[in-house]
């Protein structure tokens, strides 16, 4: 699946910092890549709506890691994936009346000219489920001769019982698991299942339905052991950083690792559990589900992209927090100032603030704390007066490349 462009970052002067990264299963701090080679899986999108402002502080939250690490003079390894069969993109197909998979393609077309406007660097590898049908059947097979997979009228499921690290991700108890599992996709309830909580790895094919051939019958995969198979194909374990919103921890990120471990026989899934927070529209988390979402596309056609990015990067990314219209009114005087101090910067001005990027950002992503030393920064090259652009190019530059704004 093809990706997108967005232009490489220049090596910024001075000395990079090692990123550190709060890792949800241990509950602290953790270097976020210790070798040469740093890699990554982000989960990607479901592709039957357009970009929304949850999606891009997401994606953005993992662009800034993708920077650092590359900053820091790794070779970065990137994985997202696009869910592009799913019972809710077959269903917004019936309600449009349109071919499922060709709204898979524009919605992910839309989304890949979102992410090239925001200058979000592109994966590594940029996959598919129906591309990567073959590694997703292969894994349900290695989890069913391992005996942690059965039937279910048809239907395969996950045994969670055959995995010694299941619950460590997210670390909840069975209930509020249980709980979450009815809210985020999963079918606790369902008569014949080992366990409320075993998700779904193979579903049978139903009347009018897709379906890619496999040892069970035809039909689709579930959703957690589509990402374990992408990412052991291609990344192996442990990644570095498995990445994606809260809403992720429980049940996706766990299940994911849990189908690993026992396919694999190692543990961790991952060295770092790194999770965003939820976007609210009015003091409610927007979502697809509720139609209370703000499109990138629609704020791309009214604000300059770099006071969109601005806008999302005022908030630190393990935060929630709630959309107003003072983000991005904010963010558009924000970028005025940035361009203004890059003009009137003084000689040798830029080290302590390129300084301070590094630092804060080496911080758990503190991007607020980033802002606001070039805020300071750039007020005082305003007030100095000055007018040499040239000396300002090394901030610029470090703007750019660190924290993906073009200014």
């Amino acid at each position: 699946m093809q990706s997108w462009y967005a232009a490489p970052p220049v090596p910024v002067a001075g000395t990079p910092l090692p990123l550190q990264l709060w890792d949800t299963a241990s509950g602290t701090l953790k270097p976020a890549s210790e070798g040469a080679t740093a890699t990554m899986y982000v989960c990607g999108i479901t592709p039957y709506d357009a970009t929304h402002l949850g999606h891009a502080a997401t994606y953005l939250t993992y662009d800034l890691v993708h920077r650092a690490l590359l900053d820091n003079g790794k070779r970065v390894v990137y994985v997202q994936n696009v869910t592009d069969i799913d019972d809710d993109i077959l269903k917004r197909a019936r309600e449009s009346n349109i071919d499922w998979a060709a709204l898979g393609r524009r919605e992910t077309t839309l989304f890949r000219a979102d992410l090239a406007a925001l200058n979000v660097l592109p994966p590594t590898q940029y996959l598919g489920a129906v591309e990567s049908m073959t590694a997703i059947v292969d894994l349900i097979a290695r989890l069913h001769d391992a005996g942690a997979a059965y039937d279910v009228d048809g239907d395969i499921y996950f045994s969670i019982a055959s995995a010694e690290g299941f619950g460590t991700v997210a670390g909840l108890d069975a209930d509020t698991m249980r709980a979450l599992s009815a809210e985020r996709g999963g079918d606790p309830d369902r008569p014949g299942k080992k366990d409320p909580l075993d998700p779904l790895l193979w579903f049978a094919q139903r009347p009018g339905e897709p379906g890619w051939e496999s040892p069970w019958g035809p039909g689709r995969p579930g959703w957690h052991v589509e990402c374990a198979a992408i990412a052991l194909t291609t990344l192996g374990m442990p990644i570095d950083v498995q990445g994606g919103g809260t809403d992720l921890a429980y049940p996706h990120h766990e299940m994911c690792a849990a189908a690993a471990q026992v396919a694999t026989g190692t543990w961790p899934f991952a060295r770092s559990f790194v999770h965003t927070g939820m976007v609210a529209l009015d003091g409610t988390k927007m979502s697809k589900s509720l139609g209370n979402l703000v499109f990138v596309r629609d704020l791309r056609a009214e604000f300059p992209p770099a006071a969109v990015r601005l806008a999302l990067l005022a908030h630190h990314y393990r935060s929630d927090w709630t959309w107003t219209q003072a983000d991005i009114t904010d963010a558009v005087a924000r970028a005025e100032l940035w361009r203004a101090g890059v003009a009137a910067a003084a000689p040798g001005s830029g080290d302590d603030v390129i300084a301070a990027i590094r630092a804060a950002l080496a911080d758990d992503l503190d991007a607020p704390a980033a802002l606001a030393a070039v805020d300071v920064w750039a007020t005082a090259a305003v007030g100095a007066g000055g007018s040499d652009a040239k000396a300002g190019k090394p901030v610029k530059q470090a703007i750019n490349s660190l924290l993906g704004v073009s200014l």
